[in-house]
């Protein structure tokens, strides 16, 4: 992924056409307030610190592939959830609550990076960025920094994946038409679409199926 809408060659132009924003009319007026609110301005950054902005920013990038604007602002959204304690209502035994471990585990990201590469993370090129990350990866159940690598891989992954489709543009690329609420589906099954919805221009094509080295790092170990 380089940025939204995606290239053909990345997996874009699934839905020919398709606007999630086409539908805002019948959503009622609280939904379009939350909605149409992700395109606007993001929210300023209230959790983070300059430097944990930063490395949060450059390891989210990472994640999402986000390469180019125009960007889904997605550092400014879990900043958003975190300052304002919006957590999954659980958390890992083995880290603290989420806004604790996300400095955390952003702190021992930069002494990762500065141990490899003598720089924080944010200032390493985006080639030694992924080698720090697939690193971590790696060790699967084992011991970074002191904790469960595969818990902080699930940390940020989670919030990552939740900031990123939250927002209409990312709706668009899956073909989602957004809220159901108030006017609801009444075409449910396979192949079964609604009249504002968008049959798939490449069903048989898997994006993973493009080989390894068009994927990242996180990519190329789940695919």
């Amino acid at each position: 992924m380089s940025m939204l809408p995606l290239d053909k060659n990345d997996g874009g132009g699934r839905y020919p056409g398709f606007s999630t924003l086409a539908q805002a009319d019948s959503w009622d007026q609280a939904t379009a307030g939350v909605v149409l609110g992700r395109i606007g301005p993001p929210p300023e950054i209230r959790f983070f610190t300059p430097q944990e902005e930063a490395t949060a920013a450059a390891l989210l990038d990472q994640l999402l592939g986000q390469r180019a604007e125009p960007r889904v602002p997605v550092v400014n959204f879990v900043d958003s959830r975190l300052a304002e304690k919006q957590t999954d209502g659980w958390r890992y035994e083995d880290l603290p609550e989420d806004g604790e471990a996300w400095r955390k585990t952003l702190a021992a990201l930069d002494h990762s990076a500065e141990e490899l590469y003598f720089q924080p993370f944010a200032e390493c090129p985006e080639s030694e960025q992924a080698a720090v990350l697939q690193s971590i990866q790696d060790l699967g159940n084992g011991t970074w920094q002191g904790m469960r690598a595969s818990r902080v891989w699930g940390l940020w992954t989670r919030y990552a994946a939740t900031a990123f489709y939250s927002h209409p543009w990312a709706w668009d690329e899956i073909g989602f038409g957004g809220p159901a609420y108030p006017r609801g589906y009444k075409n449910l099954g396979i192949d079964r679409r609604e009249s504002f919805e968008v049959a798939d221009a490449s069903p048989g094509e898997d994006p993973l199926a493009a080989g390894p080295a068009a994927l990242s790092p996180a990519d190329r170990k789940n695919a």
